[in-house]
């Protein structure tokens, strides 16, 4: 079943008297990422090179495959050398191109100034760097372990920092235009059972707000994109309760998709926002203006 006929059918299931089946999503296949439809043309990002974090599954693969069917010299990083391996084999079977990957932890500086120092060196100044690794658990702030709290917080928030200031250094030296684009999330009322990545998220964003007036002297633009219930596998790990009734959170009524954050990272990577810095946009089915989400499932207090 196609991504459009499971929401339907989960639609129609909410206004039946019989709660849904909680929803189980698969990434979309390599195959369904190279034909999927896209507004963009053919050769768009011809001569430019987009380096991808966190691009091994998810978002990150999904941007990895647009921005390579587009043109693009593409290199991606993460922890897990077999998802990068995948991502880089479905690449070149399914869009004929080659991508370069490099398993590694945004969380090490040092090795952060490795790949970024082999990236300017393969490809000169890149064009644009996408911070799409990171992640989280939803637990109540009570109860997060200090491992747990410092995990989330360096990957998320100092992880993202290391490449942004280390690309940025190389783009000043360089005197080469930038532009950086950051998956973060929505923030502004507060992210009940995710307060970790909800500082860090946040931290990113005013970070990347500071720094594109910092930086706009040297052409380096930053942005974020903040996406709301978008269908990975990542939501699988989701209570089963809380999964079926996730995508009403939106008024939309319906999960997005990793290419909806795909073609809007290019919007933000093209001369199409060639004025926007500093700036977050939201991809969320109107979320942020609608409900709460409650990803550990909704506590009684809040049930009356």
């Amino acid at each position: 079943m196609d991504g459009d006929m499971r929401d339907k059918k989960l639609r129609t299931a909410a206004g039946a008297d019989d709660a849904p089946p909680a929803p189980h999503f698969s990434e979309m296949t390599p195959a369904e990422l190279a034909a999927a439809p896209t507004v963009y043309r053919d050769g768009l990002m011809e001569g430019q090179t987009a380096l991808i974090s966190g691009a091994g599954s998810g978002m990150g693969r999904a941007m990895a495959f647009l921005f390579a069917r587009l043109g693009a010299n593409v290199a991606i990083c993460g922890r897990r050398e077999e998802k990068l391996a995948e991502t880089r084999d479905g690449i070149k079977a399914h869009i004929g191109r080659d991508i370069a990957y490099t398993p590694m932890s945004i969380r090490d500086p040092a090795r952060v100034e490795a790949f970024m120092e082999d990236a300017f060196d393969r490809f000169g100044p890149i064009s644009v760097l996408i911070n799409s690794a990171g992640g989280q658990y939803s637990q109540n702030a009570i109860d997060f372990s200090r491992k747990g709290w410092e995990a989330v917080i360096d990957t998320n928030l100092n992880g993202t920092w290391w490449m942004m200031q280390e690309a940025a250094k190389r783009w000043r030296d360089a005197r080469a235009p930038g532009n950086i684009i950051n998956i973060v999330a929505h923030v502004e009322r507060g992210m009940p059972q995710s307060a970790h990545t909800c500082a860090a998220r946040a931290g990113v964003i005013y970070l990347s707000k500071t720094v594109s007036t910092e930086w706009a002297e040297h052409d380096i633009r930053v942005n974020c994109i903040a996406p709301g219930a978008i269908k990975t596998e990542g939501v699988n790990h989701y209570p089963e309760d809380v999964l079926k009734d996730f995508h009403l959170a939106n008024p939309m009524k319906r999960f997005g998709d990793v290419w909806d954050i795909a073609e809007t990272a290019v919007y933000l990577a093209a001369p199409s926002s060639k004025f926007v810095t500093g700036e977050v946009i939201t991809v969320d089915g109107g979320m942020a203006q609608h409900g709460w989400v409650w990803p550990g499932g909704k506590p009684d207090y809040f049930k009356e």
